[in-house]
């Protein structure tokens, strides 16, 4: 079953996190992962969205998938720009 891969950032030194963003989409297709969606101004409709600037939505075949992405040796040497570049939320949603 599919999961998507919701991230919710706050970005505070935009010239590290543009140098993992450069690098973000191989990494992410040599997993078959899928980008669906990326914004820097969501629109908040309901509630407060208190301190994040960017939302991020991927799809992985299923939990495996994600795992062997967010855990490869290729991801986590970019990672350590974003880890440095931002404050993240990250929640896996079961697809139906």
């Amino acid at each position: 079953m599919a999961v998507y891969a919701l991230a919710q950032l706050n970005i505070h030194d935009r010239e590290r996190y543009g140098r993992y963003m450069s690098l973000f989409m191989p990494v992410l297709e040599k997993y078959n992962g899928k980008l669906l969606a990326a914004d820097d101004a969501p629109r908040v409709l309901e509630g407060q969205w208190w301190d994040r600037n960017k939302v991020v939505l991927m799809e992985f075949a299923d939990k495996d998938a994600f795992r062997a992405w967010a855990s490869s040796p290729e991801y986590n040497e970019i990672a350590v720009d974003r880890k440095a570049s931002a404050d993240v939320v990250v929640l896996l949603i079961n697809g139906i």
